[in-house]
């Protein structure tokens, strides 16, 4: 059939596309795929932009399409008999708030394809936005800290008065938005009861590489988890350390020595956490890890409280890109939106308050952080899609599931398919309501 349809964002301040207008463009002109583009206002490119490229401007309902890309969850009453829809689900993990959608889809008899589990041989993702949201989300963390420390009245404060990510000029105007904080930090320095100042990156993946791109260009000196005790007081730079797994978890046994890929296949049945050690030795701690239920925590709402007790901390801000809600940082309770991205986790009582202000660690937790550099991240993310699209327009969603002509990667995202689910996701079986 080669018709795809490109599907509205609805969730507020998501302006970002699952294929760009050049893309579109290109596409329909080597593969002869038509392109139907859902109306809408809130893209971070035009209607004009898609027409340009060849698209049709229409309802997608009735449109004969027989795909529908789109980034974020859609709406329930929008899934059809026989279309596959491709985005990110967020329910492979059993997510509780996604499953009333996860059923109508199956009671309707579509086809859901998640891009998360577009993977390669080894597990690892091939279409993602993952790196974007380590540059957006570490923007957003330096602000909130520098408002935090505008409450706490510490001087010299060179975070003070960042300017919002959103209303930045995209990846020049952060990338330009860190050189002024380096001047100020080389002009300035820190304030010294926070030397030395250290920012963690929990993780080394495209997350963790997207943040760390951003962060480098400040005045910094990389360590390794293992010389965070006895760091040099310094004022005129922070420090940096990325920390893997090793440093996150130990075998149970104290005979076991830690294996990378056992712990990948063992989870908390083998190992243990450890990472919260470090954390007195953190001021910002960058969260980028991939996290599920089957390994343990990073940090604990029960660590967290008795760690607040101690008046010598260093901990201010905790800056939760992954935003698995109570999962790898447990008090990560709720999400938040770029409009107010931080809140306080109020360790008296559990409770949290938007802001920076309160006794607690802040949490920024954005969940949909590349939405904050939409048109950069959209790009990058349309172009490892790029070459997925053609099979999907030409393949036949309505043939038996044996018979299905996709690539590897592709087939082995199906969560559902045509109303059922797929064998390797069998599992969520238990998690619907």
């Amino acid at each position: 059939m080669n018709k795809i349809g490109l599907r509205k964002e609805e969730k507020p301040f998501e302006t970002r596309v699952a294929v760009v207008p050049s893309h579109v463009r290109d596409l329909h002109s080597t593969h002869h795929i038509e392109f139907v583009v859902e109306p809408s206002t809130q893209r971070a490119f035009s209607e004009d932009e898609y027409r340009s490229a060849g698209a049709t401007i229409s309802p997608l309902k009735g449109s004969g399409v027989q795909v529908v890309l789109g980034v974020k969850e859609m709406p329930i009453d929008f899934f059809e008999p026989d279309i596959a829809y491709v985005f990110f689900s967020h329910t492979i993990k059993g997510q509780e708030y996604n499953m009333p959608m996860l059923k109508h889809i199956l009671e309707t008899g579509s086809t859901l394809i998640d891009y998360e589990r577009i993977v390669d041989d080894k597990g690892r993702r091939l279409v993602f936005f993952g790196n974007w949201a380590g540059m957006a989300g570490i923007s957003d963390t330096f602000r909130i800290l520098g408002e935090r420390l505008d409450v706490e009245e510490l001087k010299p404060n060179p975070f003070s008065g960042m300017t919002p990510t959103m209303d930045l000029a995209g990846l020049d105007g952060v990338k330009g938005e860190f050189k002024k904080l380096s001047e100020r930090i080389k002009r300035d320095g820190i304030p010294s009861s926070l030397a030395p100042l250290v920012v963690g990156f929990a993780g080394y993946g495209h997350v963790s590489r997207g943040a760390q791109e951003i962060f480098d260009i400040i005045p910094h000196q990389e360590v390794s988890p293992e010389d965070l005790d006895g760091l040099e007081a310094r004022t005129d730079l922070i420090y940096k350390c990325v920390f893997k797994e090793e440093h996150m978890v130990e075998p149970i046994s104290e005979t076991s020595m830690f294996n990378l890929q056992d712990y990948y296949a063992s989870g908390s049945s083998k190992y243990k956490g450890v990472f919260e050690k470090y954390i007195p030795y953190l001021t910002v701690l960058m969260n980028c890890i991939y996290w599920s239920a089957k390994y343990p925590r990073l940090v604990s709402k029960e660590f967290i409280r008795a760690h607040w007790k101690d008046t010598k901390r260093r901990l201010r801000v905790v800056g939760d890109i992954s935003c698995d809600i109570e999962g790898a940082i447990e008090f990560t309770v709720d999400c938040t939106t770029p409009g107010e991205p931080a809140f306080v986790y109020l360790v008296d009582d559990g409770q949290t308050r938007l802001g920076v202000d309160g006794n607690g660690p802040i949490v920024v937790a954005v969940d949909n952080l590349p939405c904050e550099l939409p048109r950069e991240s959209s790009t990058s993310f349309s172009e490892t899609l790029l070459d997925f699209i053609p099979s999907m327009a030409r393949a036949d969603f309505q043939s038996d599931f044996s018979e299905l002509d996709l690539p590897r990667e592709i087939k082995d995202a199906i969560i559902v398919y045509r109303g059922k689910l797929t064998n390797n996701y069998q599992y969520l079986q238990e998690y619907l309501p």
